[in-house]
């Protein structure tokens, strides 16, 4: 297994890396508060039905969306060498796909809104198709710069697009918009990102139709597509079961909890596989450096992932009533189910980008295959004790995912099921033990108000944690101190091996 010296010999690279997972996560994380905060207001103005009508249009949405050409284009990440005439291919391909896909929805929206029995999908459908039109505009030039590792321009821009999303849907809510709030802020967000980016990156280039020679292009994006579209079916078939047992109301609630329960691994840790897939993508002849970086990032990925989806469990009621208000708090019970699931979910979302680095996307559709077949089966089941037990789906599924995903990668990534264990387990336990201090903790304290109890008890488990941390796990901890402070490890540092 290579050593930390090895694997950081080319420093150019491994600062470019930091560098590029410091902007792109460093501006994430401000983008989500400014998007929280108005997410927060808008939550506390908008009904439950509101976004259980939201959610039906998402399912469609979300199927549609998988197919608008990202995948072709990202080809040009992973391939070692490009030209101009391929960035142009590239471009006609989306322009293609997205006009189609917007006209698609169109047509599709009057069946969508039959088959829920909400007539007010199909108007929804039909505005939101606008985000389609935008999405040539702003993948070219965010791909052209993330093979480069230059993530400080496009984070900026997501950044500026976040406040122009989060200023007009606050201004929508609060004029009384209701439901469309939740359609017009996504929509001016996606295209004030394509035009910034595009005028940013000066990426003025006419699309070519000509597609001779674009064939890796095509095969490449082809099976991430069928990857993706396998993902889509997993990930929305909850929404799509439901949607016609389920109330707007409960719909809503369930939406919603899975929102705020996924805020980690939907919404933080895509953004750092943006990074990884071209960084491993670069590594991909080195084996050894390869697998030590895959551990090093989901060891360092679930130091985070693991405290946090217990302390949300174990706070679940006063975070509720904190953040949404009363009206929200039966929404509770979902939260604490779906924090046992998302850890598992954190996890195996990493194999991803690590897999499609080194040219092997068949085998992120057979993952995202056995995904399509596990995650509706457990819905369709758990779906008849009623929104519990949907929730309950994603706690019976993700286990053997997670399996059959560790299973099938190992032997190309360099990553065995005791190597994973190892990797996280500094993460797990400390965060186990953490839990239990503040279970204790909650037990013991009296009646106060929801704030305060929320306070009390995050700030106890976070103590908590960073002492067990430094104590129970001390080359973790100071593996962490370095990526914080880039300061050189030690040439006696432990290395993990088989």
């Amino acid at each position: 297994m290579a050593t930390p010296e090895d694997i950081s010999s080319d420093s150019s690279f491994g600062s470019r890396v930091r560098s590029a997972v410091i902007w792109r996560s460093g501006t994430q994380i401000l983008g989500q508060i400014v998007s929280w905060g108005s997410t927060l207001v808008i939550l506390r103005i908008l009904d439950p039905s509101d976004y259980g009508l939201f959610a039906m249009t998402q399912v469609v949405l979300a199927f549609l969306t998988f197919m608008n050409g990202y995948f072709f284009a990202s080809s040009l990440i992973q391939a070692d060498t490009i030209d101009k005439q391929q960035i142009r291919q590239a471009f006609g391909i989306l322009l293609l796909i997205n006009v189609g896909l917007a006209l698609l929805q169109q047509v599709i929206a009057p069946f969508a809104a039959n088959y829920y029995g909400q007539p007010m999908v199909e108007q929804l459908l039909r505005w939101q198709s606008l985000i389609y039109l935008s999405t040539p505009f702003l993948v070219i030039p965010q791909v052209v710069l993330s093979r480069d590792l230059e993530f400080k321009r496009p984070a900026l821009v997501n950044l500026f697009s976040t406040l122009i999303g989060a200023g007009i849907g606050l201004a929508a809510a609060l004029s009384d918009w209701g439901v469309w709030t939740l359609v017009i802020a996504p929509v001016a967000g996606f295209w004030s990102r394509a035009i910034a980016l595009t005028i940013l990156t000066k990426m003025y280039i006419w699309p070519s139709f000509d597609f001779r020679g674009a064939g890796h292009m095509v095969k490449f994006g082809s099976t991430l597509l069928v990857a993706h579209g396998f993902w889509i079916v997993q990930s929305q078939a909850d929404i799509f079961i439901a949607g016609r047992v389920l109330s707007a109301h409960e719909l809503g609630l369930y939406a919603e909890a899975l929102f705020l329960a996924q805020v980690f691994a939907a919404r933080f840790v895509p953004p750092l596989n943006e990074v990884a897939f071209p960084a491993y993508s670069k590594l991909q002849h080195d084996p050894s450096a390869f697998s030590y970086s895959f551990l090093k990032a989901a060891r360092l990925v679930m130091l985070i992932a693991c405290p946090l989806y217990i302390g949300m469990a174990l706070t679940a009621k006063p975070l509720v009533a904190t953040l949404l208000g009363e009206k929200w708090l039966e929404m509770t019970p979902f939260i604490v189910i779906f924090a046992i699931a998302m850890p598992m979910m954190t996890l195996q979302v990493l194999f991803s980008p690590a897999i499609n680095a080194i040219g092997k996307p068949r085998i992120t559709a057979e993952i995202s295959a056995v995904g399509a077949v596990v995650m509706p089966l457990a819905f369709l089941i758990g779906v008849r004790f009623g929104a519990d037990g949907l929730a309950w789906g994603w706690v019976a599924a993700y286990p053997p995912l997670l399996a059959f995903t560790v299973i099938r990668t190992c032997k190309h990534i360099g990553v065995g099921g005791a190597l994973l264990w190892r990797a996280t387990w500094p993460g797990l336990s400390t965060a186990a033990a953490m839990g239990l201090i503040v279970w204790g903790l909650d037990r013991i304290l009296p009646p106060m108000p929801a704030p305060a109890q929320l306070a009390i008890l995050t700030i106890t488990g976070g103590l908590a944690y960073i002492a067990l941390l430094f104590l129970a796990a001390r080359d973790t901890w100071d593996e962490l101190i370095r990526l914080v402070i880039k300061r050189k490890p030690p040439l006696t540092e432990p290395i993990l091996s088989e």
